[in-house]
């Protein structure tokens, strides 16, 4: 069945698809927040999967009075890739908009999307991320993860610099519906890696890639834990090796392009992490505690280099676990230099 087919009546032209765990409060601040939304009720509808939080959602959020149309879905906890597929294939509209729960917008939010989808457009429209107001009162971790964000963001504003499917991030981003279930979605294997393999995929069926800083959210975090901030470093490095191997043709989803596009001295310390994983433990240790000595002196440039050192050891000691052995690091590393002439970097 069509979205324009559904009993509920005419497809909107917009469906915003939310994936929530264990966020009742923070969920519910932006489905208030899209209850102001310039764009008229009738244009949108708003899908939130509960992925299996240990409390209800679905009854508060139901009971919440909106304007637009609100349908909340419920599964047991399968991930937030899970979700947000099953939320994108529950969407009627014709485009669909992913963010997180834990994203604030402003009142022209969703129009600002919209005006980046012209009719007859196959556009994959990625919205800026910036921090929360309040980021300074955040741990050095996520403080440096929105300087990540902002140095992104100004790299794909400059003259002349072009959005890849490798840079897509499901915090803020928008796609044709018909697009994204053509390819057949979120691979729901990858972990943390959905993201950026669902848009090297968007990008080789044929969809232009958009950057538009107009089209904002507002990252706050409630992640307070570093060691699950540095396990999740090390995840992404295994999810990475998986893609790349999906797409070797593509070095922008190598795991190993971290070694080689870093900074000269720090290579050593990386390098250590895949020679020696468990030996160099303690290295990665030292650097922590030095960038977080150097965040209270108010060094932040070097606390921020740090914070990068640590994340990289990390990251590449997870890209060595899934490799298994020299022999698949070599391959791993074989695939980034045959790709290094392939657009989507």
């Amino acid at each position: 069945m069509s979205p324009s087919d559904s009993p509920a009546g005419p497809a909107p032209r917009l469906s915003v698809v939310i994936a929530t765990y264990n966020r009742l409060p923070l969920i519910t601040r932006l489905l208030q927040q899209l209850a102001g939304q310039t764009l008229p009720p009738e244009d949108f509808e708003v899908v939130v999967v509960d992925d299996g939080s240990a409390t209800d959602v679905k009854g508060p959020l139901s009971a919440l009075k909106l304007p637009y149309t609100l349908r909340v879905e419920v599964q047991q906890n399968a991930g937030a890739a899970a979700a947000r597929h099953r939320g994108v294939l529950a969407a009627r509209g014709t485009t669909v908009l992913v963010t997180d729960d834990d994203m604030q917008v402003a009142s022209d939010f969703l129009a600002r999307h919209l005006a980046h989808h012209p009719p007859g457009s196959r556009n994959v429209v990625l919205g800026r991320i910036r921090p929360d107001p309040e980021i300074g009162e955040m741990p050095l971790f996520e403080r440096w993860y929105a300087y990540l964000n902002n140095r992104m963001a100004e790299e794909l504003s400059t003259p002349g610099a072009k959005a890849r499917g490798n840079h897509l991030y499901t915090g803020n981003v928008s796609f044709p519906r018909a697009d994204y279930v053509g390819v057949g979605g979120f691979d729901k294997t990858l972990g943390q890696s959905e993201d950026v393999e669902l848009g090297v995929r968007l990008e080789k069926a044929g969809c232009a890639f958009l950057f538009a800083p107009d089209a904002y959210v507002l990252h706050g975090s409630d992640h307070v834990s570093f060691e699950k901030w540095i396990r999740r470093a090390h995840r992404y490095g295994m999810f990475d090796t998986h893609v790349s191997v999906k797409h070797p043709d593509v070095k922008g989803v190598n795991p190993w392009r971290l070694f080689f596009e870093t900074n000269l001295l720090s290579r050593p310390l990386l390098a250590s992490a895949v020679v020696a994983p468990e030996a160099s433990r303690k290295l990665t240790e030292a650097v922590v505690k030095a960038s977080t000595v150097a965040d209270k002196l108010g060094l932040t440039g070097a606390a921020f280099a740090g914070t990068s050192v640590a994340y990289g050891m990390e990251y590449l000691r997870g890209a060595r676990t899934e490799a298994g052995g020299w022999r698949g690091v070599a391959k791993g590393v074989a695939r980034y230099l045959q790709g290094r002439g392939n657009p989507q970097g």
